[in-house]
């Protein structure tokens, strides 16, 4: 999976899984952009629900190496952690901010990167979705339904970027069980309501996981690389569960 001589964007790099996808692109030699809309040193300011903010961040990327091949659309966002998650609970602010970065912010990314793709000859795209577009989700709606939207985007992206003849292929990829805040915040709230300790929740959770494993972000990372690459040359339209057969079961 050589990515030497080609140009990436990630966005939200500045930790967890973002962070990951980053530096495994990086260490298969491209020219890694990294977004966020946290500060810090070496991050593009960049809020992906922003559609002036794109167009800032593409050209700050066309302006430093000329060309873009692989876009990694990562940002997203569960909602206000104290805010209801359930289909009657969930307030509509709750929703709209959900949609706005994990369902626009994906589109956005989408929509502007292409012509600059296209005119570097071509790439890949590679949006995160989520098991939880696979199956119901009363517990976090909004998030599983904005999942849902990125896996639909990602099939119609994929074929009009073929019917243009852009040689920019766009996959999708459903992320299982990793302990990342997001996850370790829902067990929290589980925990709660239940009444015992976050980890007899996690281990609870764990065991119905056919492979008996929360994953680890490097799972994701080589997948994304491994999209990224000309290994991948002819896989387009994908949506890739890496979930330890999770989606099998529930």
């Amino acid at each position: 999976m050589d990515l030497s001589g080609k140009s990436a964007l990630v966005t939200g790099a500045a930790q967890g899984l973002g962070a990951a996808i980053a530096d495994c692109l990086a260490d298969r030699g491209a020219h890694v952009f990294r977004s966020d809309i946290k500060p810090g040193q070496g991050l593009l300011a960049h809020d992906v629900s922003d559609e002036a903010s794109w167009q800032t961040v593409l050209d700050d990327v066309k302006a430093d190496t000329g060309a873009l091949h692989i876009l990694v659309n990562n940002a997203g966002i569960e909602g206000a952690p104290d805010a209801p998650k359930d289909p009657e609970g969930t307030p509509l602010e709750d929703w709209e901010a959900i949609f706005s970065v994990n369902a626009r912010g994906t589109f956005l990314g989408c929509k502007h990167a292409m012509a600059l793709m296209a005119a570097s000859g071509g790439g890949a795209i590679t949006n995160l979705a989520s098991v939880a577009a696979l199956v119901p989700t009363p517990f976090i709606t909004a998030y599983g339904a904005s999942k849902a939207a990125v896996a639909h985007l990602t099939r119609t992206v994929a074929l009009h970027a073929a019917q243009q003849g852009y040689a920019i292929r766009a996959n999708a990829v459903y992320p299982g069980q990793i302990r990342t805040p997001m996850l370790n915040d829902l067990f929290g709230r589980w925990a709660l309501e239940q009444g015992i300790a976050a980890e007899e929740v996690a281990e609870s959770f764990r065991q119905t996981i056919p492979l008996k494993a929360f994953q680890e972000p490097r799972d994701i990372a080589e997948t994304v690389a491994y999209l990224s690459s000309d290994m991948a040359r002819y896989v387009t339209g994908q949506n890739i569960a890496v979930d330890g057969g999770f989606s099998l079961v529930n």
